[in-house]
């Protein structure tokens, strides 16, 4: 099960991500903003993990001090994320905004895992990596062509 269950997790979040931008869009389309369709998601995703923290782990938020400065940028790669995703899925159908933005998060993967940037390990480019890169960047042509 010790690598099964996290290929689990990752499988359903994917599934979230999928189902996410259509949700953003037509909350923007009632709503009439993108912005704040994003904000009732990312107050809605708060809200949970705010719940979940305090049930479960309640670390003491002390604990951030001496934390890099670009570790405090995850909310807006997210919010940007969620936003352009709104905004794109109504204009490109949703099979060509996701992949679009699975290619464009593989090929930077790729490139902080060649560097070690951002506190990871450094991991070295393969030919089977650059494959699969080109794979998944054919697929986002494909399904652009399609």
């Amino acid at each position: 099960m010790g690598a099964l269950f996290p290929i689990i997790i990752v499988l359903l979040a994917g599934v979230g991500l999928a189902v996410q931008p259509p949700t953003n869009a037509a909350l923007a389309k009632a709503s009439g903003s993108v912005w704040l369709a994003s904000l009732v998601s990312f107050a809605m995703g708060t809200a949970v993990l705010f719940a979940i923290w305090a049930a479960v782990d309640r670390t003491m938020p002390s604990t951030l001090r001496g934390t890099p400065w670009w570790a405090w940028l995850g909310g807006l790669y997210g919010a940007c994320f969620v936003a352009a995703l709104a905004y794109a899925t109504p204009r490109l159908g949703l099979a060509s905004a996701v992949t679009l933005a699975v290619g464009s998060q593989i090929v930077t993967a790729l490139v902080l895992d060649r560097f070690g940037l951002l506190g990871l390990t450094a991991q070295p480019i393969s030919l089977a990596r650059i494959g699969g890169v080109l794979l998944v960047i054919a697929g986002v042509v494909l399904v652009r062509a399609g």
